[in-house]
Order: C-alpha cells, then sequence, then structure tokens
C-alpha cells in the first residue's frame, strides 16, 4: 500500500534537515569503507597482539584478508536478568561462525545497570549517562580495527541505545543486534502495581510487597511490562537490525538458540567479505528512523525514546525533532495494549502476532517504510512472519495470519485501540515537554490545578506521608534533568500520585525529569526543557500558580501574568548531596557538558 501523505512528509522534512549532517556522516562511513577493515594495514606486531589468544586455526585465518571476523560487543552480567543468558553468546556465536568459515573475537564488554535496582537509589542518577559511556566503551573494544561485522548483546533501557550510537559511530562496519528475549510470565503486572500502591497507602507491609516483586521479575529474561527494554527490542527489530521475528523469544529455549546461530551466519554474510555487503550506517537512514517511531507509537511504547531516538538519530547524521515524534503520533494509531497500556504482557504480545502482526499491520495501513534495507535484505515485508524452530534446530519462518490470536492485545488497522499512538509534546510558557496519555484516562487529558513545587521526589514523598497532598494538584518537581543530576527516572512518585488520583483528586506531574515507559495512569508532563539547572521557566514557577496541562492541543501553560513571571528570580537548589556517591564524581563532566532533554540529554550532541 502506498504510504501515508503525513509519514511520507515528515519523512521528506527530516531528510531536508538532515541534509548537511547526514551526507558530511556518509562521507566519513565511505571513507572508512574505502580503508577498510583489511587486517592487512596493521603490522605485523599490531595483527601478532590482536590474535595471540586464538587457536592456530584461527591465526590463520586472521592472519589474511579472506577469512571474516566478527567483533562481539556484550552487555553481559549476571546480576541483570535481561543480561544474564548473553553468558553463553560468545561461544555460541564462535562456534557458529566457524561452521559458517569465519571467526568470532569478543571485542569488549560494556557496562549494563538495571534501572529497576537503582530506581529511587542515588545509582539512577549515572543511568541516561551510562548510555553514552556504553557508546564509548563499545567504541573502545571496535577500535582495534580488527573486525569486518560486529555483533550487539544488549537489552535493556540504555545499553541498546548506547550500542546503537556506537553502530552508527562504526557505520562502515555491518552490524547485527541479537536479543535475549523475556523472561516467562510471572505475576501479572497490575497484580504488581496493586500491591506497590497498597505499600504506598500503608495497607500491606515490606514482605508483602517483596514477595509480590519477586513474583514479578523471577527469572532471567528482561521485565515482561512495556517499558523501555522491551520498546527497545522493538525498535531493533522494526528498524531492520535483528532478524525477523527475533525480538521476544524466551531465553534458554531452542528456538533462542537458533536464533543466535543464524544471526552470526548472516553476520558473515553481509560483510565486505560476503556477498551482500550491508555497513550499518548505510542501511539505517531516515526512513528507518521514521518506522522507530511509528513502531513506538503503534505499541504505546517508552517515552525515554523521546531522549534515545533523537540522539540515536544524531549518532547516524540524522536531525530528529521532539515535533516529528509528536506529528507522527497524530497518524499513527495503538495497535498494542502492553502493560502498563492493558493488562498483557510481552509474552501474550508475541503470542498473539507480535512484531510480524503489528509490521503486517502497518504496511497494510501505509505507515511503515517497506523500501528499507535490513540485515535481513530488503524491505520490511521478510518480517511479516513467525519464527519457528525447523529441521535440524535451523530457523524456519512462516507468514503471519492476517488475524491477531488475541484482539484485546494485538489490533487490526481497521479497529485500533485508539486513533493515535498517545505520545504528545507540549509546548507553552513553561517550555517543551512530551507527554505519554495511551494508559491516561480521557477525562484526564486536561488537568488545570494549583501548583505545588519540590526541590526532588522525596520531598513529594514526604508531603503524601504526612497528609499535606490531599487536594487538587499539580506536582512540579524540578532540578531533576541532565545537568542537575543526570535526569534519574522518578518511578517513586508513581504510587502516591496514583493513590491521590484514585482518591478522586485532579493531579499531574510537571517534571524536567524522566518517567520512561512504565509511567501510567496519572497525567504527566516530562522532560520539561529548558531544565531548571539550565535557566528554564520551571525554575520560576512557584506554589500556587496555576498550571493548565491541555494533552489534546499539546500546551502547557503557567496561568501567570507573563511580565510578572519573566520578572520573577530563577530558583535556585543546593545539588552538593548528588555530587557525590555511588560513582556520580566520576559523571561530573557528563552533567556540566549535557545537552538539553530534545536533543537528547547526550554529552555527544550538546
Amino acid at each position: 500500500m502506498a504510504a501515508h501523505a503525513s509519514i511520507e512528509a515528515i519523512t521528506a522534512r527530516i531528510v531536508e534537515r538532515s541534509r548537511p549532517h547526514r551526507e558530511a556522516y556518509l562521507a566519513r562511513v565511505r571513507g572508512a569503507i574505502s580503508r577498510g577493515p583489511h587486517r592487512s594495514v596493521l603490522s605485523c606486531g599490531n595483527l601478532a597482539h590482536g590474535f595471540a589468544a586464538c587457536s592456530p586455526s584461527d591465526k590463520a585465518g586472521l592472519a589474511g584478508d579472506v577469512t571474516p571476523n566478527i567483533g562481539i560487543i556484550t552487555a553481559y552480567n549476571d546480576m541483570l536478568s535481561a543480561h544474564q543468558p548473553f553468558e553463553t553468546y560468545p561461544q555460541i556465536i564462535r562456534d557458529a561462525a566457524r561452521e559458517a568459515g569465519g571467526i568470532a573475537q569478543v571485542a569488549g564488554g560494556v557496562p549494563a545497570m538495571c534501572d529497576g535496582v537503582t530506581q529511587g537509589q542515588p545509582g539512577m542518577e549515572l543511568s541516561l549517562f551510562s548510555r553514552d559511556a556504553i557508546a564509548m566503551a563499545a567504541g573502545i573494544g571496535l577500535s582495534h580495527n580488527m573486525f569486518d561485522a560486529a555483533v550487539y548483546l544488549g537489552v535493556c533501557d540504555k545499553i541498546v541505545p548506547g550500542l546503537m550510537i556506537a553502530a552508527m559511530t562504526f557505520g562502515h562496519l555491518p552490524a547485527i543486534f541479537i536479543p535475549a528475549g523475556p523472561m516467562t510470565t510471572g505475576l501479572p503486572n497490575d497484580e504488581k502495581s496493586r500491591i506497590r500502591q497498597l505499600y504506598a497507602e500503608g495497607k500491606v507491609g515490606r514482605d508483602e510487597l517483596l514477595e509480590a516483586e519477586s513474583k514479578s521479575y523471577h527469572g532471567p529474561g528482561t521485565c515482561t511490562f512495556y517499558g523501555t527494554a522491551n520498546s527497545n527490542q522493538m525498535l531493533m527489530e522494526i528498524m531492520g537490525f535483528h532478524l525477523p521475528g527475533a525480538s521476544f523469544i524466551n531465553p534458554g529455549t531452542p528456538l533462542r538458540d537458533a536464533l543466535t546461530k543464524e544471526a552470526t551466519k548472516r553476520a558473515l554474510a553481509i560483510t565486505a567479505l560476503g556477498n551482500e555487503f550491508t555497513p550499518a550506517g548505510e542501511m539505517i537512514d531516515e526512513r528507518s528512523i521514521v518506522n522507530g517511531v511509528v513502531g513506538l507509537h503503534a505499541t504505546g511504547g517508552s517515552t525515554n525514546h523521546t531522549l534515545h531516538l533523537v540522539a540515536m538519530a544524531r549518532s547516524a547524521g540524522i536531525h530528529l525533532t521532539w515535533q516529528d515524534i509528536s506529528e507522527l503520533s497524530d497518524v499513527v494509531p495503538l495497535l498494542a495494549r502492553v502493560y502498563p497500556n492493558g493488562l498483557a504482557d510481552v509474552n501474550h504480545f508475541h503470542a498473539a502476532g507480535g512484531m510480524g502482526f503489528l509490521i503486517k499491520q502497518l504496511l497494510k495501513g501505509g505507515l511503515l517504510h517497506d523500501d528499507v534495507r535490513t540485515v535481513f535484505g530488503h524491505g520490511l515485508e521478510a518480517y511479516t512472519i513467525e519464527a519457528k524452530l525447523g529441521e535440524n534446530g535451523t530457523v524456519a519462518r512462516q507468514p503471519i495470519p492476517d488475524e491477531s490470536g488475541d484482539p484485546k492485545v494485538l489490533a487490526r488497522m481497521e479497529a485500533p485501540f485508539q486513533s493515535n499512538g498517545g505520545l504528545k509534546m507540549l509546548t507553552g510558557n513553561i517550555g517543551k515537554a512530551v507527554i505519554k496519555i495511551s494508559a491516561v484516562k480521557p477525562e484526564r487529558h486536561i488537568v488545570e490545578a494549583p501548583a505545588m513545587v519540590f526541590q526532588d521526589q522525596q520531598a513529594l514523598q514526604d508531603a503524601f506521608k504526612d497528609g499535606r497532598l490531599n487536594r487538587d494538584f499539580v506536582a512540579v518537581v524540578r532540578f531533576q534533568g541532565p545537568k542537575a543530576n543526570g535526569m534519574p527516572e522518578l518511578h517513586r512518585l508513581t504510587p502516591p500520585l496514583g493513590v491521590l488520583q484514585d482518591r478522586g483528586y485532579k493531579v499531574a506531574l510537571l517534571t524536567d525529569g524522566r518517567m520512561s515507559g512504565a509511567s501510567g495512569k496519572v497525567p504527566a508532563a516530562i522532560h520539561v526543557t529548558p531544565e531548571a539547572c539550565d535557566g528554564g521557566a520551571i525554575a520560576r514557577i512557584r506554589d500556587g500558580d496555576i498550571i493548565r496541562l491541555d494533552a489534546v492541543k499539546g500546551t502547557l501553560e503557567v496561568l501567570v501574568d507573563a511580565a510578572e513571571f519573566a520578572a520573577r528570580p530563577l530558583a535556585e537548589a543546593d545539588l552538593e548531596a548528588n555530587e557525590f556517591g555511588m560513582g556520580r564524581e566520576l559523571f561530573a563532566p557528563f552533567r556540566r557538558n549535557a545537552g538539553p532533554a530534545d536533543q537528547g540529554g547526550s554529552v555527544f550532541f550538546s
């Protein structure tokens, strides 16, 4: 089907805006392609160091330029459930590469922190910047120039965006992302949320809360709700970095291993030494980025990607803006109901048809660019499949059915759950912000109430426990942006605000911090830019100011006389406590040099 007119127009606008940057980027990529990767450019001493620990046969292969070598970048650690399965992947990849006449080496490891562990803790202030650290760590591994392709082992929140920035920086190399898959279904996410809210109200104790959390997060694999980690997996498949059908197969299954072996062999096939050379920097273009944004909206994905997609695109010379993301949301219907936008988890989503069904419906509606390159070949039509285990332990693919396996989880284009993606940009005299309304009831899309100002999330928690929040109000939580304290997620705010909303109060959140893909039923204007620490108007708001958040019109206003508001001094905060402890002192240069949220909150693109 012909592409939707708005999709075409927005894509064309991105192409035009990006032209000088994209052309310069592609010139660098093509220059690197013309120079290598050829190990013959390395001196004998360089090369000897590069294969010193290899087997004799691998040494013989690496001595010339005729045996392709895959560099493995791994985010393995065994504390983090989503990345624990990667422990065995390097050996699987090495064995599969040898079977196909190639070689594979672990080029380097990257950090992988868990926002679930650091939520509400000092370590969360390193989280956003870990994305840029991951990109740099991957760059160090690949800088040895020993490799003809790279495979990236990563899943969670900042890891995949950081790895993609690295893949684009080394865009002369083909790149395949190999996922580990979600953990099996445990305690339903809505029940976990119910227990959290009861704990916030003091109706259950810590033992009951820990039991519920442990039953929800219970084994290897990603958390099963549709937060940033699973949004990452959706993006990698719809943008063509995964093999078709690879995203949501559980860890430790024969099909998961078969997909890993297939990805390895495919990585060898798309090197410059193979027949289908597919350098990542040329493969990803403006159409691929738009496809990613469309997938994000169609699934009700993570608001974190209003930061990450902007940064990921910029690393390929493509200038994506919040306005582009918001306008795409207006024309892309919501086709998936996965918690917190519904009761299902990602395993239910996959069983209902998953990525194959989603891509098929979006192609049918003209909402995706089919004429893109992927690691599997050309066109997204090849991704409208279901992956199965075939003969001899290989991957077999069959066409995805025309009907959803569960219409309550995955909808057809003709009957979407709502007409838009629910991720919008807000603008007004406070600045720019984003809001995710796919899980917010329509009657709460507009909130007008007095401000209650807090300098951190603990202050709001204390006010809730003291009974001072039993009223209509907009919680203004500021000095939470990249320059202030690294822009931590503020999920500890969700239970108390949810309690107050359930009590019948009109509440909303306004913050220059983050909430991510787990943000749910409370309207939240997040990522306010400019941030308070960078002279943003959010620093002028005072208790009692009337705030109007209108997600229908896309506006965010403080209803104060313009001259009076402009004349107010900017509030200041004592941030000394955020500067030390849990490694925060090491990230001071990141805070000083961070760009604004609407440019990705990155030190690379400030």
